[in-house]
């Protein structure tokens, strides 16, 4: 019998804020609603503006069949009624449909008045050339899906896509943008990041980077101007973590320099995500970054710029939710399970303000809410 969803205390519907987007004062509401559940710090401010719970929801893995779209909308669903309000996923996550299960979980919540549209902070991605429903079987029909749909459209020109599928063309991403908030099915995307853009220094220059950036920047600070967006950012792999020097590296100074050309000290780059977790220790630990001449890492030049770092891969893809060190296990004492200790670790890193977690069942919801409590009873 499938768990049943928990009870809080009722939001009233309002149908205009399906129309809106997270707000400090909504974001705080959720907070409060929550804080008895939680350790004192599970909530945290950002460097935008909004409230987010330390843990939040991500929707990368699984397949494209109607079973996980099912799963994925019972999980976001539970976890927001649960005390999530960071919803993680992108338009190439699942053919799209990640984003089709978090829209549907959304409407439903704030239908049954479980939530408001201000207390959710939610936050997709574009920059890979995206699958629409079901992967093509064979690559010759990938690339007449490429053809038929994005270059015979002139959404994209074969010049601009690198490694097969990335493109960071200001055309491309409103598209991407445009078709997000359509799956979601909300007027305005809470934060929307550029996804790995150093895929593209596979073929151009870091300076060739940087302008094609610029031109994506450009595109998004008119979308926040637009209220299409609330503010953007760069989702990351190895770009932040790569040594200077080294090739795929990605400066943060260099970023926020960009957005600063566009809009000045009001520009709205505000996030970063990258991979932070047990075995993944470079974003607080290795120093590549230099900001002002001096060399530090990542979550502290993003400190120093005024970003708010978002740490992804918290379980590396379920690789640390299980045979974790002694060592590991007792500096957690009060949780049961290894991945409540894996998420506890990235959670309470200096610098982190939310550990994202793959989840598309309730019952894992449940179980790694609790690295949230601090060892309070659930």
């Amino acid at each position: 019998m499938p768990r049943q969803i928990p009870s809080i205390h009722p939001v009233t519907p309002n149908l205009e804020a399906t129309q809106l987007r997270a707000t400090d004062a909504g974001t705080a509401g959720f907070g409060r609603r929550f804080e008895k559940q939680f350790a004192p710090d599970y909530l945290r401010h950002t460097t935008f503006g909004p409230t987010i719970s330390s843990i939040g929801i991500g929707t990368y893995l699984g397949d494209s069949t109607d079973q996980d779209d099912t799963a994925y909308e019972s999980a976001v669903r539970y976890a927001i009624a649960s005390g999530i309000n960071l919803i993680d996923t992108a338009i190439n996550y699942r053919s799209q449909r990640s984003e089709r299960s978090v829209g549907a979980a959304i409407q439903q919540s704030l239908s049954f008045g479980e939530a408001s549209r201000q207390e959710l902070v939610v936050c997709s991605k574009g920059g890979y050339i995206p699958l629409d429903g079901t992967p093509p079987a064979t690559r010759e029909e990938y690339q007449a899906y490429v053809q038929r749909e994005f270059i015979d459209q002139q959404i994209v020109h074969p010049e601009e896509i690198v490694a097969g599928g990335h493109v960071l063309a200001p055309r491309f991403l409103r598209y991407c943008l445009a078709k997000s908030r359509q799956n979601l099915g909300l007027r305005t995307i809470d934060v929307y990041y550029v996804h790995n853009p150093a895929q593209q220094l596979s073929v151009v220059t870091p300076e060739e980077l940087m302008s094609r950036m610029r031109g994506a920047f450009g595109m998004l600070e008119e979308s926040v101007s637009r209220g299409e967006i609330g503010v953007y950012g760069c989702a990351t792999w190895d770009d932040l973590r790569t040594p200077p020097g080294a090739k795929g590296h990605l400066s943060l100074e260099d970023l926020v320099a960009e957005a600063r050309s566009l809009a000045g000290d009001a520009h709205h780059f505000r996030v970063i995500q990258l991979p932070i977790n047990l075995m993944m220790l470079e974003g607080v630990r290795a120093a590549t970054q230099i900001v002002g001449g001096k060399t530090m890492s990542v979550v502290e030049a993003a400190a120093e710029l005024g970003l708010t770092v978002v740490a992804s891969a918290t379980l590396m893809q379920a690789g640390l939710s299980s045979g974790l060190p002694a060592p590991v296990r007792e500096a957690f004492p009060a949780f049961t399970t290894d991945a409540q200790r894996a998420i506890a670790f990235t959670r309470t890193l200096p610098g982190v303000a939310s550990a994202l977690v793959g989840m598309k069942r309730m019952e894992h919801v449940k179980e790694n809410l609790d690295a949230g409590r601090g060892g309070l009873a659930a």
